[in-house]
């Protein structure tokens, strides 16, 4: 069955492009990005900017756009089989020049998968880009510091944000 991804989450003011892969199956069956409440990518980011955990579509969304992320996944539309990255066939890849410009200057990769089409499609780019950890809960090697490191990095925070 041939699957569509969701349309990116941006605004003028955002800085920093975070690129996930395509919707896990939790995610389509919620409507928006990071829908399987075992990920980790809401409590660290929450957590990042010392903000409660939003729990609805709107409150993930004012999270994301009050501090100048931009959120979107490289797959458009594809095949896959569950929720797992090893079994997404016949991709399309999302234009990135939709969200590109203005003011993003950097872009995170949540994981090997958004890392490397990043890189077949769009290589011009891979100097702005950082491949992390996915916060996927199948992903024993995430840690939440690099992460948060990568973040403070890319919105140059460094001298208001503890790190870990």
């Amino acid at each position: 069955m041939r699957y569509e991804g969701f349309g990116p989450v941006f605004d003028g003011e955002s800085r920093v492009l975070i690129l996930g892969s395509f919707p896990s199956v939790m995610s389509r069956s919620e409507g928006f990005y990071y829908g399987n409440p075992r990920n980790r990518f809401w409590p660290m980011l929450a957590a990042f900017f010392h903000e409660k955990l939003p729990q609805t579509i709107a409150e993930k969304r004012a999270l994301i756009l009050e501090n100048h992320i931009a959120l979107w996944d490289m797959v458009g539309t594809c095949e896959v089989n569950g929720s797992s990255d090893a079994s997404i066939s016949e991709a399309t890849c999302v234009d990135l020049n939709q969200v590109l410009g203005g003011k993003i200057g950097t872009i995170l990769c949540n994981g090997t998968k958004s890392f490397s089409m990043l890189g077949e499609h769009f290589p011009q780019l891979l100097s702005m880009a950082e491949k992390l950890p996915s916060t996927s809960p199948a992903n024993p090697r995430y840690r939440e510091e690099v992460w948060h490191a990568a973040l403070a990095r890319a919105l140059r925070m460094d001298n208001c944000h503890k790190n870990d």
